[in-house]
């Protein structure tokens, strides 16, 4: 039996499983992949390129426009792509839906390449476009490395959390229920950059952290970016289970 909001024949978990576009066996693995390759790729280019901009802006961007630049790009690769591969770009989200059952363990690793090669090529170009600039928006605790990890933990749990409660509940909301879905991750991703940006840098994505350092070779504190949200999307299905059944 499977989960509202999953496409079995296709593998794909989505968020706008009610979409009149939402095909999925008409999507090959190899258009997924590009799909999440062009997401990430969008996310990282956005995200992370308002952050380098404030800084050699002196500030223009403001704190409260980098988050709403991760949000709004976030709620367009949904919008645009969530019918394709289901718009994971985060190899964390990726892992979750496996362990909800909502996503095929046979192509985690495929999308986890993608949306890594994506964040990569997306810094890459960032590194072409701001050549003196130090990090390119690497996360990087301002407290300790076990705050730092308590902050992803929760945070990418809620987000987690929401996915996982929201792409399955599309029919809920008559009207514009794709958008109403895709407005509610993106509001997470938004909240937690205000709320947790100053502290930890609010990744909640690993190949989010993992471009830019590898761009820079800014390695510090790296590990726990790459774990925390992993185990964060798993607690986030931990508590989705506990409340869904």
């Amino acid at each position: 039996m499977s989960e509202p909001g999953v496409n079995t024949e296709s593998g794909s978990a989505v968020f706008m499983s009610d979409s009149p576009a939402s095909n999925f066996s008409g999507y090959t693995l190899a258009r997924k992949l590009v799909a999440e390759f062009f997401g990430t790729f969008c996310l990282i280019l956005v995200g992370t390129g308002a952050i380098v901009v404030n800084d050699v802006s002196g500030g223009s961007v403001t704190p409260v426009g980098i988050a709403l630049c991760f949000g709004f790009v976030v709620l367009a690769m949904i919008l645009a792509l969530g019918d394709v591969s289901g718009s994971h770009i985060n190899p964390a989200v990726t892992c979750g839906l496996c362990a909800a059952g909502r996503f095929p363990i046979g192509q985690v690793i495929p999308y986890v390449v993608s949306q890594c090669a994506g964040a990569i090529a997306a810094s890459s170009v960032l590194r072409l476009l701001f050549q003196q600039h130090a990090t390119l928006g690497a996360t990087l605790p301002a407290g300790s490395e076990t705050q730092a990890f308590c902050f992803e933990l929760l945070l990418t749990a809620i987000l987690m959390f929401t996915i996982l409660n929201v792409s399955g509940r599309v029919s809920a909301w008559p009207q514009g229920g794709p958008l109403m879905v895709a407005a509610a991750v993106a509001a997470v991703i938004a909240m937690s950059a205000l709320w947790a940006g100053p502290v930890c840098g609010a990744s909640l994505n690993p190949a989010r952290s993992l471009a830019p350092a590898l761009l820079t070779g800014t390695y510090t504190s790296l590990w726990l970016y790459l774990v925390a949200p992993v185990c964060g999307a798993l607690a986030g299905v931990g508590v989705w289970r506990a409340v869904r059944g």
